[in-house]
């Protein structure tokens, strides 16, 4: 087994310890922001193995940073920050706000997941203001001669904003007609909707006012204005 340890007395050796192992700091960050379902916790990295994720969680709670119920209706786990977790999310976010003013993504080069972009999005659709129905937005994604992906975002009021990748058979109110990278610099802050629209990157069809009102709704990361992190 390889040595994780510093053998120093030093917090920030200790601080190391706990969450340099792969994946910890992003685990930690999709359960704070609301993912609690091993389910979903994956869908937030899908890039994690499930016995990894499982290994992952196991440790995380025995280091402290996170802690666990069983659903006795289930027999599942659902997983939560402890207090020493809920306290270490803003310092991994301000790692993160430091990493987007100083480092350069290069989005053309790098490999940009769909499913975990239109997850986030998700995530932080605001759905005040919309109308006092079901609302369907299908996101058509194109990217480098690829086929399309396409992923729906079904609003119903009262209810959290559910996220399909298979069509739901309903009627969609607005397209979002979109090349990837564009979608994921105007999500992330490194470009806007409307400097991609302008640039032909990213076309809205369907209903005028959910059009009109996109950078309302459709909330950016709160990477792109590091004011609302941990709001």
């Amino acid at each position: 087994m390889p040595d994780r340890t510093y053998h120093q007395f030093c917090p920030i050796a200790l601080a190391g310890e706990m969450i340099e192992p792969r994946w910890t700091m992003l685990v930690l960050c999709e359960i704070a922001a609301g993912s609690s379902r091993f389910s979903d916790i994956r869908r937030g990295v899908p890039g994690m193995s499930p016995s990894l994720l499982s290994r992952r969680l196991t440790e995380m709670a025995e280091h402290g940073l996170l802690r666990r119920e069983l659903v006795a209706e289930t027999g599942q786990w659902r997983y939560y920050p402890s207090r020493a977790g809920s306290e270490l999310v803003p310092l991994i976010e301000g790692l993160g706000a430091w990493a987007h003013r100083h480092l350069d993504p290069n989005l053309d080069r790098c490999v940009i997941d769909d499913k975990l972009l239109m997850w986030n999005i998700r995530r932080k659709v605001r759905t005040a203001g919309f109308p006092d129905r079901r609302v369907v937005v299908e996101f058509m994604l194109q990217s480098d001669g690829a086929p399309d992906k396409h992923y729906w975002l079904i609003m119903r009021p009262g209810c959290d904003t559910d996220l399909c990748s298979i069509d739901p058979r309903f009627d969609v109110d607005l397209y979002v007609v979109c090349d990837l990278r564009a979608l994921t610099a105007a999500w992330m802050g490194h470009s806007t909707f409307a400097t991609e629209a302008a640039r032909g990157k990213i076309k809205l069809i369907g209903d005028r006012a959910l059009a009109r009102t996109l950078t309302d709704w459709l909330v950016r990361s709160s990477f792109a204005d590091p004011d609302k992190l941990s709001a």
